[in-house]
C-alpha cells in the first residue's frame, strides 16, 4: 500500500491559544488528505498501465502464473486504496460541513497529533479504543 505522502507536508504547529480546528488547520489538513488522494490515483493509474504493458503473451506457463499472481497482489492493494480512497472523500466532506477533528461518538476533540497520523480519523483515541476492544 502506498504511504500518504506526508513528507512534502510538515506537521502543523499550533500557535499559543490558537483556536481548534481554525481556518488554517482546516486548510493544512485538507491540503494533506488532497496531496494522499493524489498519490493513491496516481499509483492506481500506474498500475493500470503496468498491468496493461505487462500482460502480453508469456510463453511459459511458470512465468504467466507468477505474473498474474502480482497482478492479483497488486489488484487487491489498489482495491484497498480505493476504499482509502473513499474514506478520504468523505473526510473532506466533513471538513466541509466544519465538523472536522470532533469525535463523531463523543463529540471531544481529536487531538492534533492522532490526526496528522491518521488524518481521516473521525474518534478521539478513547472511543477508537473502546469501539475496538468491543470488536474483538
Amino acid at each position: 500500500m502506498s504511504q500518504p505522502n506526508y513528507q512534502e507536508i510538515p506537521n502543523y504547529r499550533p500557535k499559543k491559544n490558537e483556536e481548534f480546528m481554525n481556518d488554517t488547520q482546516l486548510e493544512h489538513f485538507k491540503n494533506k488528505l488532497n496531496s494522499w488522494r493524489e498519490q493513491l490515483v496516481d499509483d492506481a493509474e500506474s498500475t493500470i498501465n503496468h498491468i496493461q504493458e505487462d500482460s502480453n503473451q508469456v510463453a511459459d506457463i511458470n512465468d504467466r502464473a507468477t505474473l498474474e499472481e502480482e497482478f492479483a497482489l497488486e489488484l487487491r492493494t489498489r482495491d484497498r486504496e480505493r476504499k482509502l480512497i473513499g474514506k478520504i472523500d468523505k473526510t473532506l466532506h466533513i471538513i466541509e460541513l466544519g465538523d472536522y477533528g470532533f469525535c463523531k461518538t463523543c463529540g471531544a476533540e481529536i487531538s492534533l497529533v492522532r490526526l496528522e497520523a491518521r488524518p481521516t480519523a473521525d474518534e478521539c483515541i478513547d472511543c477508537k479504543t473502546i469501539a475496538e476492544k468491543k470488536e474483538v
